[in-house]
């Protein structure tokens, strides 16, 4: 009984620190991930080089309204991919905009 409790906690505890240390925001014209708890990976992205950005949901992910956002730029691979993000077609929508505007 204590072995499935202690793995539990150990699997919320990974999951919580990934995401206290995953930031996905926009500043100004770039979309801006910052990843990393002691060292950090910083990557910018202008709004205007984003060719497409792609939202994926299961259903358990729809149920609780989280996804993965993949932004892809000139190449077939995503540049920026961020897992577990809250209302993803929020970000998707707000980066069309910025590309409008």
């Amino acid at each position: 009984m204590l072995v499935p409790v202690g793995i539990g906690l150990i699997i919320f505890l990974v999951w919580y620190l990934k995401c206290i240390s995953t930031r996905l925001e926009l500043v100004s014209n770039d979309l801006v991930l910052t990843e990393g708890l002691l060292s950090k990976e910083r990557t910018e992205l202008d709004i205007t080089g984003i060719r497409t950005v792609k939202v994926y949901q299961s259903l358990l992910n729809r149920m609780f309204n989280v996804g993965t956002i993949s932004v892809f730029t000139a190449g077939d691979d995503a540049e920026i991919v961020v897992s577990g993000l809250p209302d993803p077609h929020d970000l998707r929508e707000l980066i069309n905009l910025r590309q409008d505007g």
